[in-house]
């Protein structure tokens, strides 16, 4: 009688669970579980988190089939330009076209207070809780004036950053342009002006810090028209206003102003349809899971809708708005963080709702296994790519950020860095806290582990301890980035230094050894150091090096003899010295090369 064979049960487990609730959801005693984790070498208590791919490989020893908890879709995506050509033919169609609050960006120099602006227009504190000073995140805002509704979308102002500033003008329909009174057009504002003049973005102008006495609003605006921003007061067409941001001055009139660019722009959705959202950000939350937060550009976006974005997928749950309030409803232009989708998006994916769950779910779920099992062989590819490519040294990196947005800005400043002898080499990137998946893969491929404002998990960093992993954290980009740029020097052979001390000429041998001779002599130029290096020459040819090993002066030891002496030399080396030899004394240092 043939034997049966035994369907293994398969469990949904989420991209992170506890000790405890794994084991409930198997149906085992937790000490066995512990057992488990103990035998593959992972000490987790009962509280602790574990990730998914752990859990997998667990489960799969104590014969269970894993998926992850999920509910997914796998249409044809739409990326952010043809969500715009949308949005634009819906306008020119003219049907079920309602008016949309105007999305704005705010642009400028980095310090030139585009971050106090946004403060001041929202009446809250942001600037004094930015780590190192810079907005290291897209964030959006909504703020009523007049009883309308207006979106602000805050981008980094450094020159590192202009990726993330080009997509927060791509999403928008106007840009403030924020250049400070007392410094002036700087060279990240020029970059703003090309961009906005190439995409013809409406522009409203905030001459901030006019507060300030050495403040001097002529000269911007004179500088402004140089580079082809010219303002209404001057006979152009670009609106201004003068604001202090710290004394919360102007605020009014620049509201006032973006309001009148929106009247005259007329900005209009469709309400009615099924809507088209595009990501700002993203980050995993310990309670909530994978949470981002999205610009709706057209439609209405609600609660308990299937969705896709990009190759992740989910049915909202919940959504927030910006100031943390539960809504059901979003509408275009409206920035809201939706809570239920199954991984963290990349920026700039485009949220779509699903319409058939079940096709959804299917292609999800096909979708979510070619996935991780692309991203295991991503991971082994690099690690071997790295191994081959011996002409450049490799620093071997499992990166892991808060949000999708610092993980971008982090890959493109240290993308600028430019070496012919070392390179980075991305084994892993993510975003979300380092786990023990981490700590494997870099232990397997000798890789530093380096987070951006997230934490080791309490089991990730025993295994790091026990296997030698390093890992460093930073809330700070630039110290990140400077750590790296110290790593990679690290690999650099180190440059040699010589000094040229002084000379000495060969007057007499008072003992020829194997390898060691004691030669007498004057010193002719600077001086002679026990314990550096010897060139001989002889006919003017270098025939030979040594050390000087001993210095002798009046038969008596000394550590360095003055030009128009003489000494005797103890000289440590292959090469015969004869009478009537020059000695070049030098000493060669090594000295650590900077990236």
């Amino acid at each position: 009688m043939p034997e049966e064979k035994i369907e293994k049960k398969v469990i949904k487990i989420p991209s992170t669970v506890t000790v405890k609730r794994f084991s409930e959801l198997l149906g085992l005693p937790v000490s066995q579980v512990i057992t488990e984790l103990m035998k593959n070498k992972i000490m987790a208590t009962i509280n602790e988190e574990i990730d998914f791919e752990t859990a997998s490989i667990i489960a799969q020893d104590l014969e269970f089939e894993t998926e992850k908890d999920i509910e997914d879709s796998g249409e044809e995506m739409l990326d952010l330009e043809k969500v715009i050509e949308i949005c634009k033919q819906e306008k020119e169609s003219g049907k079920n076209l309602k008016p949309r609050p105007p999305v704005v960006t705010i642009l400028g120099h980095v310090d030139h207070g585009k971050t106090s602006l946004l403060d001041a227009i929202r009446k809250t504190s942001v600037v004094s809780g930015e780590a190192g000073g810079i907005t290291q995140h897209i964030k959006a805002y909504q703020v009523k004036k007049k009883g309308q509704l207006i979106t602000f979308i805050d981008t980094p102002g450094h020159e590192a950053f202009s990726a993330m500033r080009e997509r927060g003008v791509n999403i928008a329909g106007i840009a403030v342009l924020v250049v400070a009174a007392d410094d002036g057009v700087r060279p990240q504002t020029k970059e703003v002006i090309e961009y906005l003049k190439e995409k013809k973005i409406p522009t409203v102008v905030a001459i901030n810090k006019v507060d300030k006495p050495e403040a001097n609003v002529q000269k911007v605006k004179q500088e402004l028209a140089d580079d082809g921003i010219l303002l209404e007061e001057w006979g152009g067409e670009v609106l201004s206003a003068e604001v202090s941001a710290k004394q919360n001055k102007g605020i009014d009139g620049l509201l006032e102003s973006i309001l009148l660019v929106a009247e005259i722009e007329d900005f209009k959705a469709d309400y009615k349809r099924d809507a088209l959202a595009i990501v700002l950000e993203s980050h995993l939350d310990p309670q909530k899971g994978a949470v981002a937060t999205v610009l709706v550009k057209t439609g209405t976006l609600k609660t308990g809708q299937d969705i896709v974005i990009g190759s992740t997928f989910g049915r909202i749950r919940k959504m927030e708005d910006s100031f943390g309030k539960e809504i059901k409803n979003a509408y275009p232009s409206t920035p809201v963080t939706i809570i239920g989708i199954n991984d963290t998006p990349k920026t700039n994916d485009v949220v779509q709702v699903v319409s058939e769950k079940t096709v959804a779910r299917t292609k999800s779920r096909e979708a979510l296994t070619e996935a991780i099992t692309k991203k295991s062989d991503l991971s082994k590819q690099k690690i071997y790519q790295a191994i081959d490519e011996e002409k450049v040294k490799k620093l071997n990196l499992i990166l892991k950020a808060d949000v999708q947005g610092s993980l971008e800005a982090i890959q493109q400043i240290l993308s600028t860095i430019k070496s012919d002898e070392v390179a980075v080499n991305y084994v892993e990137t993510g975003v979300g806290n380092i786990t023990e998946s981490d700590i494997k893969i870099a232990e397997t491929s000798g890789s530093y582990v380096i987070g951006f404002s997230v934490v080791a998990t309490s089991v990730a960093s025993r295994m790091a301890e026990g296997s030698g992993v390093t890992i460093k954290t930073f809330d700070v980009i630039y110290e990140l980035v400077e750590e790296i740029k110290n790593l990679l020097a690290g690999l650099l052979p180190p440059e040699i230094v010589r000094t040229d001390l002084g000379r000495l000429n060969v007057l007499a041998i008072f003992k020829r050894g194997k390898k060691e001779m004691i030669v007498g002599g004057r010193v002719t130029q600077g001086k002679v150091v026990k314990g550096v290096n010897i060139e001989v020459k002889r006919g003017g040819e270098i025939i030979g090096k040594g050390k000087l090993v001993n210095l002798q002066q009046n038969k008596e030891n000394t550590g360095e003899v003055k030009q128009g002496n003489e000494c005797g030399i103890t000289f440590e080396g292959d090469v015969k010295i004869e009478e009537k030899d020059t000695l070049i004394i030098y000493r060669e240092e090594e000295k650590r090369r900077k990236i």
